[in-house]
């Protein structure tokens, strides 16, 4: 539930903050009358969410993956589903930007933040999105994915009712800082961490990997309120599994049902089943660096 302050004003307000309210209540009115997004006092507009999706373009994740994933995020703002749950939040509209990662130094904004409030601006960021070539690089630094997506909110010219950070990975955390202390600085500046480990019995060529990474996201990488993971264990599964997602990430009301893939994260932290360093340690037993 949200509680949204309001200030009284007392009769012996000065004239001119009086007027100056008017005035930004007459703004307001005047672009919510054109369909454009309020305002709010600082000049930032008001969204329900602002939303990362930070999406793994590492190596072992192969061409035929990658596309799968790029069409399932095309296809959730194609959905009218998801306009549906927009347009009922309370300010009808959501701030977005698709960023993707590997390693440390490799996070590239895809598509930079945009307002969806509609058909037409959804339309807008899929065909942004579905435009871009697909890249791939090397190294898994889910830390240095978080780091970055927190800086994109510092600086964007959005106030949410809700920050959100919705990471997808095939693999653990093997370069950066440890993912527990970006997960961390993450959830103390508000922001929920949402998961999509990919879950695909493939050939890791010798590489060992963590045996349940949804567990591993659930211990590790996610947190915040409400934060949960939906993994995809099949190729079939990447088109549903991110409309859901999405669609439960812009749900300004809590859900009554969650679909029965859906692992929601423990209300309160309990010790990890996951070791938190099992990539860096696989990763220097392998190469040493």
């Amino acid at each position: 539930m949200f509680h949204l302050a309001s200030t009284v004003f007392s009769s012996r307000t000065h004239t001119g903050v009086r007027s100056a309210l008017a005035g930004l209540a007459a703004l307001a009115a005047l672009l919510a009358a054109s369909g454009r997004p309020a305002l709010a006092r600082d000049g930032s507009i008001e969204v329900d969410v602002e939303l990362v999706l930070a999406v793994d373009i590492s190596y072992s994740m192969d061409p035929e993956e990658q596309a799968l994933q790029r069409q399932g995020y095309v296809e959730a703002f194609r959905s009218p589903v998801i306009l549906d749950a927009i347009s009922k939040g309370v300010n009808g509209r959501i701030a977005v930007a698709y960023m993707e990662w590997a390693g440390t130094g490799n996070q590239d904004v895809v598509v930079d933040w945009q307002v969806i409030d509609g058909i037409e601006t959804a339309q807008e960021f899929a065909a942004k999105l579905a435009a871009r070539p697909i890249r791939r690089l090397y190294r898994t630094s889910i830390s240095g994915a978080l780091d970055f997506a927190v800086s994109m909110f510092e600086t964007n010219n959005y106030r949410g009712l809700k920050r959100v950070i919705d990471v997808s990975g095939d693999g653990s955390n093997n370069q950066g800082r440890p993912v527990t202390q970006a997960r961390d600085d993450a959830l103390a500046a508000g922001i929920t961490i949402n998961g999509l480990p990919i879950m695909l019995n493939r050939p890791n060529f010798g590489y060992p990997e963590v045996a349940h990474l949804d567990q591993y996201y659930t211990d590790c990488v996610i947190g915040g309120p409400a934060a949960f993971t939906i993994p995809i264990r099949e190729r079939s599964q990447f088109v549903d599994a991110i409309r859901t997602k999405i669609l439960l990430e812009v749900a300004l009301a809590p859900q009554r049902e969650r679909p029965h893939n859906v692992i929601p994260a423990q209300a309160t932290p309990e010790a990890p089943s996951s070791s938190c360093t099992f990539g860096e340690r696989s990763w220097q037993q392998r190469w040493g660096n």
